[in-house]
């Protein structure tokens, strides 16, 4: 019996101590109802609106009849309407479309023979999910069946898969791993490494040394960006090495993207290390922020197909970005200058908590 009152002592101690640390007790509560949002509401497997671009050079009843048929399906908006299959290939080396359709001149005239496809899909395959959504389109094509002559077996839509012919899921998730794990150790290591500094009352004593806000928070993470591209190195050369990942861009641009992305991560790692009083919170808010992180990046899942305002929100994660960044350059040959809208959202967003973070720890200092 003592025994037993001296275990619910001790319970009891725990369930106060609990109730007195808010971050704690929040992520007991918190992390549930994320997931539980997160994979009941904003993950969708059934991808819809995704960005797509249209060429119609036959320009006749039986094309419009097509483009309004996969309108209607809701699965792609046609954001942009160019004159030739090599404006879509350029748009799909950019990244601003997912699918294009390529409508030929004789459209009728093989719809009607049907001895060939008619029309033509270039899917962006290096996500197996995308390219899945271009091979269920070619179901639309049913209704054209009863205007054919033709008993051909031969489909209304062809699907060309470019960038991953052999449909290999670790073109795809290689570049993305690299985003992945650099959040993943990059915010850890720096929120960490600043915390505990003022655990041990190490950083009172940098402080208190002609050593200026700036140059201190400069020295604490430079070591950090020398290991983010040592990572980099390691998992994009395993890639290749391991699983024949290419890399059809230029090498530089890799460079310049991951030291943009490193540095965002390391000033928000500076941001979290501002808020917490201890290594574990500092834990615990990294791991807060990874897993929001991966599942609204487009890591896994196209973020296309997520509601409007989860998929805004996933405007405010530095990786989604360059994630883009780095399947464009790696996977699709594209140049920096190509996909200026990602380096200018990443470039915004590493602004954003770089000011953030000097902001509250010169606060912290006064």
């Amino acid at each position: 019996m003592k025994s037993l009152l001296r275990i619910f002592a001790i319970m009891r101690k725990e369930l106060l101590q609990l109730s007195r640390d808010r971050l704690t007790f929040g992520m007991i509560v918190g992390i549930p109802l994320i997931q539980l949002t997160l994979f009941g509401y904003a993950i969708n497997t059934d991808v819809r609106n995704l960005r797509a671009a249209l060429v119609d050079q036959a320009d006749t009843h039986l094309s419009r009849q097509l483009i309004a048929d996969i309108n209607a399906s809701q699965v792609l908006v046609f954001r942009d309407r160019v004159d030739s299959p090599l404006q879509l290939e350029t748009l799909l080396d950019s990244g601003q479309i997912a699918i294009g359709l390529y409508i030929p001149p004789d459209f009728d005239r093989r719809v009607i023979e049907g001895d060939r496809q008619a029309a033509q899909l270039l899917v962006d395959g290096t996500d197996p999910i995308i390219l899945g959504v271009g091979q269920r389109l070619t179901s639309i094509a049913m209704g054209f069946d009863t205007q054919r002559r033709s008993a051909s077996p031969a489909g209304l839509l062809e699907v060309r898969n470019y960038y991953n012919p052999e449909r290999r899921s670790a073109v795809n998730i290689v570049p993305g791993l690299v985003g992945v794990i650099l959040t993943m150790t990059m915010v850890l290591f720096t929120a960490v490494a600043i915390v505990r500094e003022r655990e041990r009352g190490n950083l009172e004593l940098l402080i208190n040394t002609p050593v200026r806000t700036t140059e201190l928070m400069l020295g604490k993470i430079a070591p950090y960006v020398i290991i983010g591209l040592i990572q980099v190195v390691i998992i994009l050369g395993l890639g290749w090495l391991l699983f024949q990942v290419p890399l059809r861009g230029d090498r530089l641009d890799v460079l310049w993207a991951s030291l943009l992305f490193i540095a965002t991560n390391l000033s928000l790692g500076l941001f979290i290390s501002t808020s917490a009083t201890t290594q574990f919170q500092a834990m615990q808010m990294t791991f807060f922020i990874f897993l929001p992180s991966i599942l609204l990046s487009g890591f896994v899942f196209p973020r296309e197909g997520m509601p409007l305002p989860i998929y805004l929100i996933s405007f405010a994660i530095p990786v989604t970005y360059f994630i883009e960044i780095l399947r464009g350059v790696i996977l699709r040959g594209a140049g920096l200058a190509d996909i200026w809208t990602s380096v200018v959202g990443l470039g915004v967003c590493g602004l954003t908590l770089l000011s953030l973070s000097v902001a509250r720890f010169q606060k912290q200092i006064a």
